[in-house]
């Protein structure tokens, strides 16, 4: 019985054994609700964000950029879609392989390919980078035949930018290019850092750099349910990109075309500019580029040719070249002389044709000189033994002091970036641009040539045309624009940019008048050095021109203009505002190396003043003849009231009517002086009905003044109402308000100022 089962034994290992079991199954199910807990509950947040952020792809929506009009509508720079071929390293079997073999069914020259390996060292493994832009439909369809062969590589259509002008005012405009590192950097340590998510382009230069902020427009995103191989599923959401704010330039494109032509291969400057508000009308530095090398990047061989050009066609001459204005200064010290008391309106000396300091003989440009010469003349026949005497005795900080407040040497704060300062010398400028103490020393004889625009004298043609517009507008100094209307992408209306007023001078009426009835002369008297110019135009003018010298000569020795290399010759200079009554225009412009002004640079200025006054548009021959080279076409596109874009206000007709055309463009014979516009220049018409060969609408013929100038009338003068003021000055109101919408010369060299720009 001994072998008889220990039943009780066998209970309770059996009962040891389930409770054994029964605390495994409790911890399990502990733990496995402990960590549900902790899971959905403790964790819950977490891990739920993070299977959202796994679950939904954000896709950056770039906003489409502001196009830039001109003034009257026409488009300067736009936006049009092309497909362009992108990989994505991260997804390739292999960069260099699938780049040959890409290579074997699409055209992808070395350029490309330098750029793409640039591209993607500023950009992480798994962006897309683009390795051809532009690509045509065959070319789409090439590549879309055979996607299967080339993981990470996809075609996507984005949007370009374009210049369709080409080169035309493209210092003005600016192009955009590739955000590089160092903007990169600074984008990510400002605030825009999210609004610039997607977006591979910024503005570089000119306008596009300087408004790049209401081009860009704000970027959106799309969130995108994606699956475990981040394929998109479904969108859940978007919220779409706000569009850059389309910007309406102050520019007359046409009249810009007409001035580029009117220089030729001839290299300058010129700006137009309105006096009553400061915008700039105008903007031409010759020679020109084409901005549409820049956007995706140019090639060598262009950079190359652009780089090497002796005539620099990349400096921006009006903001950057510096020259010596000549004679053109005068009017400036001549309204300080006045002004001062250092000379009387009636104070005449005889001018033997030279001025004696010491032993230096100071020669005038007429052997002989001019005999009695008072203010008037002076200013009229450009007398430089007058401003010879009249520097002598005011001393080169009193002109310093007084010309400063017409804008010389200091920014005139036009809205464009990279402004130089130009060089308006005095003697503690000598003292700190030159190294030794003997340079240090401000020498009598360098007073007498400042007198004349020479010397150390050096301006932008900016600040040449802003003093101009000083002058025209009786004292009231105005901050240049160039961006007259920018778009309001909340009301899809146009606001115009403020009216800003740097200083006022305000010199006494019966001298600015003194002044201002000597540069009439310039253009209205037998003896005026513009005479020959202006003499049958159809309204007044107040001139003056210059001619500046690029190499001393000494006091003994004449030279020959025709002995002497072309950049050794004078540079042209001429300044004009208009009708003399109550300026609309004024006009500043230097031709570079082309002998004297009246002779190279007046016939310009009046062609231009003829356009912007009475709508005259010189036939290809006329511009030819002053040139020296034929006018290229350009065809015209309007923006403005199309495709989503809103009617610019002010705008000028598009199109004459028939009748009218017609006339202009069959001038009837024996009326000179009264061409069509050419065909080649005719801009191209929303109207199907317009053809290329239309004439451009004419002006009204300028009316007689009814009214006394203020000038003419101190007490109408002081009678200014609060928009006058705001406004400039001393025009109407209908002038202001809205319409129905340059190494330093002779500097040390361990010490250079960039700020004083390129001196030419």
């Amino acid at each position: 019985m001994a072998e008889l089962k220990n039943v009780e034994r066998e209970l309770s290992r059996f009962r040891r054994r389930l409770l054994i079991a029964t605390l495994v199954v409790v911890l399990s199910f502990a733990l496995l609700i402990g960590r549900w807990l902790w899971l959905q509950v403790i964790r819950h947040r977490q891990y739920s964000l993070q299977a959202q952020d796994n679950r939904i792809a954000i896709v950056p929506l770039v906003p489409t950029r502001g196009l830039i009009l001109d003034r009257n509508g026409i488009l300067l720079a736009n936006n049009f879609a092309a497909y362009t071929l992108e990989i994505t390293p991260s997804k390739t079997r292999g960069l260099d392989a699938t780049i040959a073999a890409l290579r074997a069914i699409l055209p992808i020259s070395a350029f490309a390919e330098r750029r793409f390996r640039n591209l993607l060292g500023m950009s992480r493994s798994f962006e897309p980078t683009p390795i051809r832009n532009k690509l045509t439909d065959a070319e789409v369809a090439r590549f879309v035949a055979q996607r299967f062969r080339f993981p990470g590589v996809d075609v996507r259509a984005r949007l370009f930018r374009s210049y369709p002008l080409g080169a035309l005012a493209s210092h003005a405009i600016g192009y955009i290019g590739r955000i590089g590192p160092a903007e990169q950097a600074r984008i990510a340590e400002g605030d825009d850092a999210a609004n610039y998510q997607g977006t591979d382009h910024i503005g570089k230069t000119g306008v596009e750099l300087q408004y790049e902020e209401q081009l860009h427009g704000v970027t959106g995103f799309d969130e995108v349910e994606v699956n475990s191989v981040g394929k998109p599923v479904r969108k859940l959401r978007s919220f779409p990109a706000v569009p850059g704010s389309t910007l309406v330039l102050s520019l007359d494109i046409r009249l810009q075309k007409l001035a580029e032509d009117l220089y030729g291969q001839r290299t300058g400057a010129c700006v137009v500019m309105d006096p009553r508000n400061g915008e700039v009308l105008s903007f031409v530095s010759m020679p020109t580029y084409d901005p549409n090398l820049f956007v995706e990047g140019i090639d060598p061989e262009s950079w190359n040719a652009l780089n090497t050009d002796p005539r620099k066609p990349l400096l921006n001459r009006v903001l950057r070249g510096t020259f010596p204005p000549g004679s053109t200064y005068k009017p400036y010290l001549a309204m300080g002389a006045l002004t001062l008391g250092i000379r009387t309106p009636n104070y005449v000396l005889n001018d033997p044709g030279y001025f004696m300091l010491g032993d230096h003989r100071f020669r005038d440009d007429k052997p002989g000189g001019h005999g009695r010469v008072d203010m008037h003349k002076a200013l009229s026949v450009s007398c430089d033994v007058y401003f010879y005497m009249v520097a002598n005795d005011w001393g080169v900080d009193g002109m310093h002091d007084y010309t400063r407040k017409f804008g010389f040497g200091q920014h005139t704060g036009i809205d464009l970036p990279d402004e130089a300062r130009g060089l308006l010398p005095s003697k503690a400028w000598k003292r700190h641009a030159y190294k030794l103490p003997a340079q240090q020393r401000w020498f009598p004889g360098e007073t007498i040539s400042l007198g004349i625009g020479q010397g150390y004298n050096s301006f932008t043609p900016i600040q040449m045309a802003n003093a101009l517009a000083t002058m025209a507008n009786h004292g009231t100094r105005l901050k240049p624009r160039v961006v007259k209307l920018v778009e309001d992408m909340k009301t899809r209306r146009f606001a115009h940019t403020p009216v800003e007023v740097a200083e006022r001078i305000n010199p006494p009426d019966a001298m600015w008048q003194v002044v201002h009835d000597g540069m009439v002369g310039v253009n209205t008297e037998k003896d005026g050095t513009g005479y020959a110019v202006f003499k049958d135009a159809p309204y007044t003018s107040a001139g003056k021109t210059g001619t500046a010298q690029v190499f001393t000569v000494a006091q003994n020795q004449k030279y020959n203009a025709a002995d002497l290399s072309r950049h050794l010759l004078d540079h042209a200079l001429y300044i004009v505002y208009a009708p003399a009554e109550n300026p609309t225009v004024c006009v500043a412009l230097i031709v570079e190396h082309a002998g004297w002004g009246a002779e190279a640079a007046a016939p310009i200025a009046r062609k231009l003043v003829d356009y912007h006054l009475l709508g005259l548009y010189p036939t290809e021959a006329e511009i030819e003849q002053i040139s020296g080279a034929k006018p290229k076409p350009v065809q015209f596109q309007f923006a403005g009231g199309k495709n989503g874009v809103p009617a610019v206000p002010g705008a000028k007709p598009q199109a004459p009517p028939a009748a009218e055309a017609a006339r202009v463009a069959k001038p009837s014979p024996g009326t000179p002086g009264r061409p069509g516009q050419n065909p080649a220049h005719a801009p191209a018409s929303p109207s199907s009905t317009q053809t290329q060969g239309d004439a451009i609408q004419p002006w009204p013929a300028p009316a007689a003044s009814t009214t006394a100038s203020p000038a003419a009338s101190p007490a109408a003068h002081t009678q200014r109402t609060a928009f006058d003021a705001q406004c400039g000055g001393r025009y109407p109101r209908p002038g202001c308000q809205p319409g129905p919408l340059f190494t330093r010369f002779g500097a040390r060299h361990d010490n250079p100022d960039a700020d004083e720009g390129t001196r030419l």
